[in-house]
């Protein structure tokens, strides 16, 4: 379902970048997106869960099932009516929020304007997957897994059709995209209600403060808003900064980072929503071992897919953008400044996905301060990093920044679990470690003697582009398994039991 979601969200850029391009309108649309998106992340990949999983886990192992409803039923309350709040509040300052997120574009009447428009139209999204991301919280905690991570198909149906459909109906056709992600907001949360039902778990929202419950996952949640999502803002800042260069720099980190996050979704996330019921279990039943061991897994499941992910990356950078983008409105000078901060997100990627399982370690145990401690210190790296190379690398050193953060917020993460031993390593790491190396070794080799020059791809048809890639992709994967398995890496071995 994961994959399906990722391969329908590259059709989805795929289709807008045929329609509207890397121009001021994208740009303006992108960054109204990527308010409500980032919030997405945060909530359905982030923060909310990460605070409400543990919470539930603990009213399952030590409570009857009516404790479970009270707790469902005061958290959606509670939840709805702040989020109500702020969404009305953000709605009628939708121009304040263009100049906070966007300050490139406030001498831009046409750019400042159109995004306030689209913002207040994409922000209610905010309530909605905030809500959906309830729903898939419970169904997660229940090991109802395919209902959450199909719900993102809707959206990028609902985008598509908006895209195909409704744009060449209005006057200013980029207003579709906004009213498909308000669309798809619905859409996601009423898709997941009859699946609580069957559960016995379908919210009567309550608005109860006082409940320990919602005292508890607020507590967790305010800092693991911060903490778990750091590389998400560090993104978000990147869209700040990009507003300030020129026209169709927000449009490139768009889409580079986009194609960097397929595999980070596909594998990273998916990695971490499985095994954090699995660790707020373990540490509830205060099995260490069994704890640590699933933290082993993961990291381990993550290298075999994240380092070969990122070297394809790296390599195919100008190719992949040319293949997948280069259509309609797409030039090739948007190509060649999309390949340059997508190698620089590569540099990132296994980090980021690092990251999404290691903190699952601290928030499984109910720890928050500690991923918020390394969230400020990754935060001002960041920062430190964006003002070091926006200069004499413009867009692709604000992606750069993001990537070089990304590693030391892994690196202190990794470090603290270690010193406290909720993280320990298992026995046959240096064998595993040399198992990688030469399977990406063979990777590379491959890729390098089949890799035709930009040009080529610039040149040929989209037909004649996808068979090259294809050739490439095929190769490469059947080159890396084909070594895994010749020095004794078998994928059973990776089971998670």
């Amino acid at each position: 379902m994961t994959l399906l979601s990722r391969v329908l969200g590259l059709v989805r850029d795929m289709v807008i970048a045929r329609y509207f391009g890397a121009g001021a309108s994208a740009d303006a649309f992108f960054v109204a997106f990527k308010i409500p998106n980032f919030l997405r992340r945060l909530f359905a990949e982030g923060a909310f869960s990460q605070a409400f999983i543990p919470v539930l886990s603990s009213y399952r192992e030590r409570g009857s099932v009516d404790d479970v409803r009270r707790l469902v039923n005061a958290v959606s309350g509670t939840l709805g009516l702040v989020l109500l709040g702020v969404t009305l509040v953000a709605m009628l300052g939708a121009p304040v929020l263009t100049g906070l997120f966007a300050p490139g574009f406030i001498g831009d009447d046409t750019r400042f304007t159109l995004t306030s428009e689209m913002l207040r139209i994409t922000f209610p999204y905010l309530l909605l997957i905030s809500l959906t991301a309830f729903a898939g919280s419970i169904l997660n905690s229940y090991d109802r897994f395919a209902v959450p991570a199909f719900t993102p198909v809707l959206l990028n149906l609902a985008m598509i059709c908006a895209a195909v459909f409704l744009s060449p109906l209005l006057d200013t056709p980029i207003l579709a995209l906004a009213w498909g992600v308000f669309i798809a907001g619905a859409l996601q949360l009423f898709f997941q209600l009859p699946f609580l039902m069957r559960l016995g778990l379908l919210p009567r929202p309550r608005v109860d403060y006082r409940h320990e419950g919602v005292r508890r996952v607020m507590t967790l949640m305010v800092p693991a808003l911060f903490g778990v999502s750091v590389s998400q803002l560090n993104l978000l800042l990147d869209t700040v900064l990009a507003s300030l260069l020129e026209t169709g720099s927000v449009s490139w980190l768009y889409y580079s980072d986009r194609l960097s996050e397929l595999p980070l979704g596909v594998f990273g996330i998916a990695i971490a929503t499985v095994i954090l019921p699995h660790l707020s279990r373990k540490h509830a039943a205060e099995s260490v071992d069994e704890f640590a061991g699933t933290l082993d897994w993961a990291v381990r499941a993550v290298l075999l897919i994240g380092l070969p992910a990122a070297l394809a990356l790296a390599l195919l950078a100008g190719p992949l953008i040319a293949t997948l983008f280069h259509y309609g409105e797409v030039s090739d000078h948007d190509v060649v400044m999309s390949a340059g901060s997508l190698r620089a997100y590569s540099a990132g990627l296994l980090a980021f996905m690092l990251i999404k399982v290691l903190a699952p370690g601290y928030f499984a145990r109910q720890d928050t301060r500690t991923p918020v401690r390394i969230g400020i210190i990754a935060m001002v790296a960041n920062m430190v990093f964006n003002l070091l190379l926006i200069v004499p690398l413009a867009h692709v050193g604000l992606a750069l920044a993001t990537s070089l953060s990304a590693w030391l917020n892994t690196f202190l993460l990794w470090r603290g679990l270690a010193k406290e031993g909720a993280w320990r390593a298992k026995p046959g790491w240096g064998r595993f470690l040399l198992q990688l190396l030469a399977a990406n070794a063979a990777l590379i080799a491959v890729v390098v003697y089949l890799q035709r020059p930009l040009g080529h791809w610039l040149a040929v048809g989209g037909l004649q582009r996808v068979a090259d890639m294809t050739v490439l992709v095929v190769a490469g994967v059947v080159v890396y398994f084909l070594v895994l398995a010749v020095t004794g890496v078998r994928i059973r071995h990776f089971r998670h039991r």
